[in-house]
């Protein structure tokens, strides 16, 4: 069969059902918007203030540099009771000891990787009803679904998808849909009413001059908390 094909794993991922949770907001890296001596303690900040979940997303970096920075992230997603998932690399994920791997359309099949790693939380990036209910059929605990506005990250990924598409795509999954793609703060309760269970940013915390602040009122947005 082809990826193409829909297919229910017979492995439920139910398992990780209880960690999903802190993935009302998951925090994706991006090296070049912090400087590089601050890149750990920008992480640092973002846990205090809230957030969860951290995608260590570095496509630059070399395996074993991937590798080596991944232990330290780890170090920190473990003292504040956090997740790091990492980006497309499942089996250093699993060698390193984080929670899990998101797939992109250039990674192996989300069965694969379920069948190879069952431990591993799997997250996989969608840009479609379609693409989203073939990465829930394969075994995903969860799925992206971007651009939902316009954003520099996805531009290769063609015009927004807007809100209505947001809406179908989270009325077609019964697992979490995270939106991504120029998500702010302002957007929050708008991507939250369309059903998204939480977001996935980059630049709406990176770009803040207090990130443990501005992290802080990403996760009361999102949790309905008032400061």
């Amino acid at each position: 069969m082809t990826d193409i094909v829909l297919e229910m794993t017979t492995d439920s991922s139910t398992q990780n059902r209880g960690r999903l949770d802190a993935l009302r907001l998951v925090l994706i890296t991006d090296r070049t918007l912090l400087p590089e001596d601050q890149f750990l303690a920008g992480i640092e900040a973002a846990l205090k203030g809230g957030v969860r979940a951290i995608q260590l997303r570095e496509k630059s970096l070399s395996e074993n540099e991937l590798r080596s920075l991944s232990k330290d992230v780890l170090k920190l997603t473990q003292k504040y009771n956090a997740l790091l998932i990492i980006n497309h690399r499942a089996e250093l994920a699993h060698d390193t000891g984080a929670d899990g791997v998101h797939l992109t359309e250039s990674s192996p099949a989300v069965r694969k990787i379920r069948k190879q790693f069952p431990d591993l939380l799997i997250g996989k990036s969608t840009h479609s009803l379609q693409g989203a209910m073939r990465a829930q059929h394969q075994g995903a605990d969860f799925v992206t679904f971007s651009p939902v506005y316009d954003t520099p990250s996805k531009q290769q990924y063609g015009p927004p998808q807007g809100l209505e598409k947001l809406k179908q795509v989270c009325a077609g999954l019964d697992i979490p849909v995270l939106a991504l793609g120029g998500i702010d703060l302002s957007r929050i309760t708008s991507v939250r009413k369309q059903g998204a269970f939480g977001v996935a940013l980059i630049r709406g915390i990176w770009n803040s001059p207090d990130i443990e602040h501005e992290s802080l009122q990403y996760i009361n947005a999102l949790t309905g908390e008032t400061q």
